[in-house]
């Protein structure tokens, strides 16, 4: 089994948090001591809202998950903004990152990661989130929300975690549109794809 999960999405506001709750439950049902990791999280003001919701969650059913909101958010940023732009003329260590993550694992069976934004949202000039991915060798879940248009970032995200050569499966988070979702989209992914994923089914 893999020790640390990547949770992604083919944008922001697709579920990205929602998703982590899912797995971290499912992972703890399972009867596996669950982490959680978030690297960087913009739009904080006094706490990362993201980032204090999922640790408080893993503290409850991983008490052995003894750690504080700077270990696993150590990057926080005020701006709600891509990385790259919301730290400024801050750099972000990468190196650092691999060993914050690495110690994180070393108190859990699994590691859920969550990203920010979408697979291409910058950390650096030219280092993306989907280069975070596979500096840290995990295996992403990629989210994709069920609005019109989903169809098009779907494909590409998928495209984009194939092209890197990243292990991955994807889920479709049924909130958005979710009345027309079976008329506009649905039927495209049935035909095209072999097997549909749903996140609330986890």
């Amino acid at each position: 089994m893999e020790k640390s999960i990547f949770i992604t999405a083919t944008n922001t506001d697709v579920g990205k948090t929602y998703a982590c709750e899912k797995f971290i439950n499912f992972y703890a049902k399972k009867g596996l001591k669950v982490g959680y990791f978030k690297p960087v999280e913009t739009g904080v003001i006094e706490l990362p809202l993201d980032g204090s919701k999922m640790l408080n969650l893993v503290k409850k059913l991983n008490p052995f998950f003894d750690v504080s909101i700077k270990d696993v958010v150590p990057y926080q940023f005020e701006l709600p903004a891509a990385p790259f732009v919301a730290k400024k003329d801050k750099k972000i260590d990468l190196d650092f990152l691999l060993e914050k993550k690495q110690e994180l694992e070393k108190k859990c069976d699994i590691l859920i990661i969550e990203g920010a934004g979408g697979l291409m949202v910058p950390i650096e000039k030219e280092f993306f989130i989907i280069d975070l991915i596979k500096l840290f060798k995990a295996k992403a879940k990629l989210i994709t929300p069920s609005k019109l248009g989903c169809i098009n970032d779907t494909l590409l995200s998928i495209k984009a975690l194939e092209d890197k050569e990243i292990e991955f499966d994807w889920y479709i988070n049924l909130f958005l549109d979710k009345d027309s979702f079976e008329k506009v989209s649905l039927p495209f992914y049935k035909e095209y794809f072999k097997e549909l994923k749903y996140l609330h089914e986890l």
